[in-house]
């Protein structure tokens, strides 16, 4: 029975550790494919991470609550020997064969006699270690959107399957992950000539902030903060320091210039009433107004394409995709901000379906990394609190984000053929901040106009 070793996985392009919060096996517990063995907790997100390979729990290396690197073993399982290296011995043993091996031929040698040049250990070739592994990979610079498995990885990498190979391919196990028979399936396929081998391109990675605000991050100005007798000291959770630490990050690296219009969106509340019952019966979605928000900032995000960008130093990333990140309040108080991707390319219905499923996994903690990345833009919605305003901070590596406020009926002025005449309208603000670097008054403001425009301008009598 061989041994295969359960590593830390890579969650993310800038996440380099993560702490285990929870075991779900302990040592002696028969696990299958798929189990869970322990739940993690990253910058990014929490994510539960499956048993790559059938067996035993062996070992468990690390306790909960511990600061894992990535690539680190955590676990160790012992297996059968169905998979094709398990007859292979572990790095361990072959280390311990090797230098018993090299004790015997020092015995064998006298001090003033030379070994074989066939015997030399400069000429034994070394173990590659898995660190090498990645960076001589073909696909070392492209970077996963899910999890992988050692196992598959492996496989992929033995059969010269590419990143966006293994992206394409339709996972059996939970969530959609990739298990050893979906690789081999896909492999067996591709030699028949039912799938061709992609071409992979580097996957963009995320912007990486400089030496100077790394610097004014370290320096964080303390305060000295008195404390009364009948103040109580909170600790703030794992979470709250993260976005804390985002939100200082974000406001010493961008200057922030925030820009406010008011948008008449009467036509969009009348279509809403009147279609939200027939939606839900024909879709089984239920519809509110942040979906048609989304599809108007997609729109807006097309025509102006600095919007839709990052800063890296002194040069402009202008992001090829519109993925909007909807921020979403979770029942502890805190913030996630799950990616809808592509949503330039998604019509009303999928935009809504996409919004309901990724704010119901965030407020459950279902969320995978690549859901809650990759975002090129942010929508928040003040107006779920009942606020009418509100100046929101960047949420870095973007430039740029939308506040919503709560829809009221207000009194306003319209043009009639007898002359002006007070009405009842539904009114809203509609709140920019933006990254003054790259992103101007005139082009935040007709930016924001754009939004407000496409709103007023909603077709009554449109179709679902």
């Amino acid at each position: 029975m061989s041994e295969f070793k359960v590593q830390m996985p890579k969650m993310g392009e800038s996440v380099q550790e993560a702490t285990i919060t929870k075991w779900f096996v302990k040592e002696g517990d028969k696990v299958e494919e798929d189990n869970l063995l322990f739940e993690i907790a990253t910058e990014k997100v929490d994510s539960e991470i499956p048993s790559p390979v059938d067996g035993v729990i062996s070992k468990i290396l690390f306790e909960v609550d511990s600061v894992v690197d990535v690539g680190e073993t955590v676990a160790i399982i012992k297996i059968d020997g169905e998979d094709d290296d398990d007859d292979e011995p572990a790095d361990d043993e072959k280390s311990d064969k090797k230098a018993s091996a090299d004790e015997k031929s020092d015995e064998k040698t006298s001090p003033d006699e030379k070994p074989d040049e066939k015997t030399s250990s400069d000429e034994k070739p070394q173990p590659v270690t898995k660190e090498e592994t990645t960076e001589n990979d073909e696909d070392g610079d492209a970077e996963p959107t899910r999890f992988y498995s050692p196992l598959v990885r492996s496989i992929a990498k033995e059969d010269e399957v590419s990143v966006k190979e293994l992206e394409s391919i339709d996972g059996s196990g939970e969530n959609g992950r990739v298990q050893k028979k979906d690789i081999l399936a896909y492999i067996e396929d591709r030699k028949s000539g039912k799938t061709s081998k992609a071409v992979e391109k580097p996957a963009e990675k995320e912007v990486k902030q400089s030496d100077e605000t790394e610097k004014l991050q370290k320096e964080k100005p303390k305060v000295s903060v008195s404390v009364g007798a009948e103040d109580q000291i909170v600790e703030m959770d794992r979470v709250r320091k993260l976005i804390a630490d985002h939100m200082v990050q974000s406001a010493q690296s961008a200057p922030h210039v925030t820009s406010v219009v008011e948008a008449d969106v009467t036509n969009l509340v009348l279509w809403r009433n009147k279609v939200k019952d027939e939606f839900q019966k024909k879709y089984n979605e239920k519809i509110t107004f942040m979906p048609v928000f989304t599809e108007a900032v997609a729109a807006a995000l097309r025509e102006f394409p600095m919007v839709n960008a990052s800063v890296d130093g002194d040069k402009m990333i202008l992001r090829g995709k519109v993925n909007v990140g909807i921020a979403v309040a979770k029942p502890d108080g805190n913030l996630i901000v799950p990616v809808i991707r592509d949503a330039d390319q998604k019509n009303l219905v999928g935009l809504t379906s996409s919004l309901n499923d990724l704010a119901d996994r965030a407020r459950n903690n279902k969320l995978s990394p690549d859901e809650i990345t990759g975002g090129t833009f942010s929508i928040t919605n003040f107006g779920s609190f009942r606020n009418i305003i509100g100046t929101p901070i960047i949420n870095q590596p973007q430039v740029a984000i939308l506040a919503t406020g709560s829809i009221e009926k207000k009194p306003a002025v319209m043009e009639t053929p007898t002359g002006d005449a007070i009405v009842v309208r539904h009114k809203m603000f509609l709140s920019l901040s933006y990254d003054h670097r790259i992103v101007d008054g005139a082009m935040g403001g007709a930016f924001l106009r754009k939004i407000a425009d496409i709103l007023e301008e909603f077709d009554v009598n449109r179709k679902i």
